[in-house]
């Protein structure tokens, strides 16, 4: 069938493209359907991917990804000799794969740079009012998105490829992450230090990179307590961060003296890798809106996702079985705000309460 469109990519006539995501972990894994449609479109086209060196976890291992390639952002922190280096290497090896697209997923400026110095005959990014015509010398392809109405950020991103005339089938728009085979190892080898059956605890994941996101530790200990009567285990996950490690230990101080038993704690012990792999032999997911809930969703493990400021609409699991909570008393959220009025805590979120918290996981853990 043909396309409606004037001036579609005839994708069977190029050999390589590149998709850019310069954004954290959840937006990065939340690309990963990108590489998936792209390639059902064209299976005999090359797809490489751009990304911050410490979001790459999130795609190696993708089946349709034939390279990643990665930007550290410490470069700029080693002096302007060894960035300039690294910078020129990056490029170097990024004209050498001669891309014929260039699929650029955010409003990085640095897309506008790849468009000038890569030359691809394609190259296709997201609609914009500041700079356009800057834009418009160097991009052939413009997408939109609406207006007035929330999309999920899959779609949108998906919504680059139906600008260029690919549209993605029901089954190529879930999530894509692969743990690596010594992440599942080491996990294993956890689980059996612990004594802990694969599908029979709770990972319960409290952070996030932004704290006003967060749930109260003295929440997520009642809802940790409730997991214990009910007769489960809990593993507590978390960063390697000072903050997100200050909450996991707020929470287990809080902890019923006969949970602490039944509670493993293994937060700043995982990498992504790691903790995806934990996240698969996960009966159930509790957590907020973070990129380890994506994860979840990535990976088909069942997740109960607390939202506050954030939009559960365009943020919240994909494509897997959940449960969403969010607050029916403030009907200004989502605000987008890093907490009301800016002071970091989030009402809407800090007061969701404990017994609806379980009573969706109890639901969820019976219906799945």
């Amino acid at each position: 069938m043909a396309s409606p469109l004037p001036d579609p990519v005839p994708l069977h006539l190029l050999e390589r493209a590149l998709v850019t995501k310069l954004r954290h972990h959840g937006d990065v894994l939340l690309a990963s359907p990108v590489f998936t449609v792209l390639k059902r479109a064209a299976p005999a086209l090359e797809i490489d991917a751009l990304v911050y060196l410490e979001t790459a976890p999130m795609l190696t291992g993708h089946p349709a990804i034939t390279q990643v390639h990665t930007i550290d952002r410490g470069w700029k922190e080693r002096g302007i000799v060894t960035q300039l280096a690294a910078e020129w290497r990056l490029l170097r090896d990024l004209r050498a794969r001669r891309y014929d697209l260039l699929v650029h997923l955010t409003e990085h400026p640095r897309g506008l740079t790849l468009a000038r110095m890569l030359r691809p005959r394609y190259a296709v990014t997201r609609e914009r009012a500041t700079h356009a015509r800057l834009w418009r010398r160097h991009f052939t392809h413009f997408y939109r998105l609406p207006a007035r109405t929330e999309r999920h950020v899959v779609e949108q991103n998906l919504d680059a490829l139906r600008r260029i005339g690919v549209q993605p089938a029901e089954d190529d728009r879930r999530l894509v992450l692969v743990p690596g085979t010594a992440a599942q190892r080491r996990v294993d080898a956890l689980l059996a230090e612990h004594a802990l059956e694969p599908g029979a605890f709770v990972q319960v994941h409290p952070g996030s990179r932004w704290l006003f996101k967060c749930w109260p530790p003295e929440r997520t200990a009642a809802l940790i307590d409730h997991i214990a009567a009910d007769g489960a285990r809990s593993v507590l996950t978390g960063a390697p961060d000072d903050r997100e490690r200050a909450l996991v230990t707020a929470i287990v101080a809080a902890l019923r003296p006969a949970t602490r038993a039944r509670v493993t704690d293994l937060s700043a012990r995982l990498s992504l890798d790691e903790l995806a792999a934990l996240t698969t032999r996960a009966r159930a997911f509790v957590g907020v809106d973070s990129a380890p809930m994506h994860i979840a969703a990535a990976v088909g493990t069942p997740a109960v996702a607390l939202f506050g400021p954030s939009s559960e609409i365009a943020w919240g699991p994909w494509c897997s079985a959940h449960r969403v909570l969010v607050s029916d008393r403030h009907p200004c959220r989502p605000c987008g705000l890093d907490g009301c009025g800016g002071g970091k805590i989030s009402e809407c979120l800090t007061t969701l309460p404990v017994e609806r918290v379980h009573a969706a996981l109890s639901a969820l853990l019976a219906a799945t």
